[in-house]
């Protein structure tokens, strides 16, 4: 029976670990939940614990890759975001529990952490609050959507879910390629789309 919470664990670890937009972490909690019978709040503990860690580790070696993937200017651009939100103390704290609040995927905001180089302590304490909130009323939806299947599958597929997917992909394009320094000193919105080596 461990083993069935020890996969919520690793599944959430697999999950968040990466840069990549993928699905959920509380989809995979939910999955486990349902296809192994397991107590609600369990799974909702260890799944944030897991999303928690697949997190830090993305901060801890994401500033490697983003030194091999984007020019310097780029790094730059990303460490005085994140040079911004370590120096607003609990407004920074506020922004997090509010984004993790929210419907939106957490990627770029660890991304951008990591590129900074921001100690996860910066991040991880706003965004367990917001976690543990939104991943418990997530579970607790999925287990409701259990009773009503069919109507899940045929939603899969849906507006709300392709919506999703591309909000996510405009916050990593925003992080990407919007010269945040230039926006935020000199008021003036650009683009720069040579970010790569």
């Amino acid at each position: 029976m461990w083993w069935e919470y020890l996969f919520v664990l690793l599944g959430t670890i697999a999950v968040d670990i990466t840069p990549l937009p993928l699905p959920p972490a509380f989809t995979v909690m939910v999955l486990f939940q349902i296809m192994f019978g397991l107590s609600i709040w369990p799974v909702i503990v260890i799944g944030v614990i897991g999303s928690i860690i697949g997190r830090y580790i993305l901060t801890l070696y994401i500033p490697n890759v983003s030194n091999r993937l984007f020019i310097q200017s780029k790094n730059d651009d990303i460490r005085f975001l994140g040079d911004k939100l370590k120096h607003n103390g609990w407004k920074s704290q506020l922004f997090i529990l509010l984004y993790t609040l929210m419907p939106l995927p957490s990627t770029p905001l660890f991304v951008a952490g990591g590129i900074a180089r921001m100690k996860p302590i910066y991040i991880i304490p706003a965004f367990f609050a917001g976690k543990f909130t939104s991943d418990s009323i997530a579970v607790f939806m999925g287990k409701y959507a259990t009773e009503n299947t069919e109507s899940l599958l045929r939603g899969i597929m849906s507006w709300k879910s392709i919506l999703g997917l591309l909000v996510g992909l405009i916050l990593l394009f925003a992080l990407l390629f919007i010269d945040w320094r230039s926006l935020m000193i000199e008021k003036k919105f650009r683009l720069k789309f040579h970010i790569w080596k």
